[in-house]
């Protein structure tokens, strides 16, 4: 690679980042926005809890913690914040009593599809005009950045080939 290269590679990938930057700003306010609308006073931390278990249907709080790698004492005091308000339920786990499985409460899914609806329609409204094979590349291609792996290449499934997780990339597909 010339050095010619790697400069214009250089300043692709810092272009890149700038964006990326701009996006996670972007999506910190829709996550704070989202925390306020099912719980006033809610944190964006207890919201992310909540949507991932949300999104995952059923999830033992222990692989939670992994997912999210959150602390395991913070994310026993958030558990039981949102189960006191009604949005999760928790068992116990049927392989191992001292475990615990969460699942959102019927309530808690309402309440977050109400407070996904208002950037739900923003994004569906951004990308009204996109080409749905560009909507699907971009899926793709992030997820193959986010794993690690060369476009096209062997990257995990997508998240999207389960049908219930298909919801959280594509607000319109039935889940």
């Amino acid at each position: 690679m010339t050095s010619d290269e790697l400069q214009a590679r250089t300043d692709a990938v810092r272009a890149l980042e700038a964006q990326f930057g701009e996006l996670i700003n972007r999506m910190r306010r829709h996550l704070n926005e989202n925390a306020q609308r099912v719980s006033p006073g809610m944190l964006p931390g207890a919201y992310k809890v909540f949507s991932t278990i949300a999104g995952r249907g059923r999830i033992a709080q222990s692989t939670l913690g992994d997912v999210l790698m959150v602390d395991k004492g913070q994310l026993s005091r958030t558990v039981r914040e949102l189960e006191q308000l009604g949005l999760i339920q928790r068992e116990p786990d049927p392989e191992d009593g001292r475990a615990s499985i969460l699942s959102p409460t019927p309530l808690g899914i309402e309440r977050l599809a109400a407070a996904r609806a208002p950037q739900e329609q923003t994004l569906i409204g951004t990308l009204r005009d996109w080409p749905l094979d560009d909507i699907h590349n971009l899926t793709r291609l992030l997820h193959a950045l986010a794993s690690g792996a060369l476009p096209g290449g062997d990257a995990p499934p997508l998240p999207g080939d389960d049908p219930a997780a298909r919801s959280l990339l594509d607000p319109v597909a039935p889940a």
